[in-house]
């Protein structure tokens, strides 16, 4: 919420350098967490870093659920040598290195936020997938699946209107905990420059610039950005835990 509200505030331009005013330690001239070597507002390039990595974190993993849980419950329900045939290339996609994707992306199309929106989906889908199909095979056998055949439902709308209600919880809690899971990976991936490009901010960049002043006095930089991940990250894992204590009565605590 604190970075959708940037505009409003951050109380410097987040991408004006400033000479003069260059690695000012935190709370000094009117700059909460200091500024960076260009003499730019830490605090600020903060929020507004913060709408790059979460916008598009948020949009690729979004993205990568919806069609996982499509590929998992066509994998679940399907028949014949194609599910199992689909089921094989997830597995497969588990064995590629993801880091070396991104790069290989990054030379193919350039750099930019695109390539850390589909190297989060490649991470993604498989996982998703998987999850997916095991929930959906364990619905398929359930007699409620059984008796909405009998009455006649196509498999279209088995899946839709009664398997996906049953296992949309557990989607929606690893969604949430994927999002801090890849809100880290999307960070490693900008530190390496394979993201947005300067002077953008953006909370991997920040760190791997702030890194290199890590031990000359200026450490605040980096910390600054690297705490923001690590809040996020282990915020939206929370939130899955109490997603899941909601709305599975099980392992509701008492």
């Amino acid at each position: 919420m604190v970075s959708v509200l940037a505009p409003w505030l951050a109380p410097h331009d987040p991408v004006r350098p400033d000479a003069a005013h260059r690695y000012l330690a935190p709370l000094s001239e009117g700059h909460l967490l200091g500024t960076d070597e260009q003499g730019r507002d830490v605090f600020s390039r903060l929020l507004w870093g913060g709408r790059t990595t979460l916008l598009w974190t948020f949009a690729a993993v979004t993205a990568a659920v919806v069609i996982g849980t499509a590929l998992g419950l066509a994998a679940a329900f399907g028949r014949g040598a194609g599910a199992a045939l689909l089921m094989r290339v997830v597995d497969l996609l588990f064995a590629f290195p993801v880091v070396i994707v991104a790069v290989s992306l990054a030379e193919i199309i350039g750099t930019g936020p695109a390539v850390v929106a589909l190297s989060v989906v490649f991470a993604t889908v498989p996982y998703v997938t998987r999850i997916v199909y095991g929930e959906a095979r364990r619905e398929r056998g359930k007699e409620y699946v059984d008796a909405a055949t009998v009455l006649g439902a196509g498999r279209a709308t088995v899946l839709l209107r009664e398997v996906l209600p049953n296992i949309g919880p557990t989607v929606l809690v690893y969604w949430s905990t994927l999002i801090g899971m890849m809100t880290v990976f999307a960070a490693s991936l900008g530190s390496l420059g394979v993201g947005v490009q300067p002077p953008t901010p953006d909370w991997g960049r920040m760190v791997a610039e702030g890194a290199k002043v890590l031990l000359s006095g200026s450490a605040y930089v980096a910390i600054a950005p690297g705490l923001a991940i690590l809040v996020v990250g282990v915020a939206f894992s929370w939130f899955g835990d109490g997603l899941r204590d909601l709305l599975d009565p099980r392992r509701v605590r008492r």
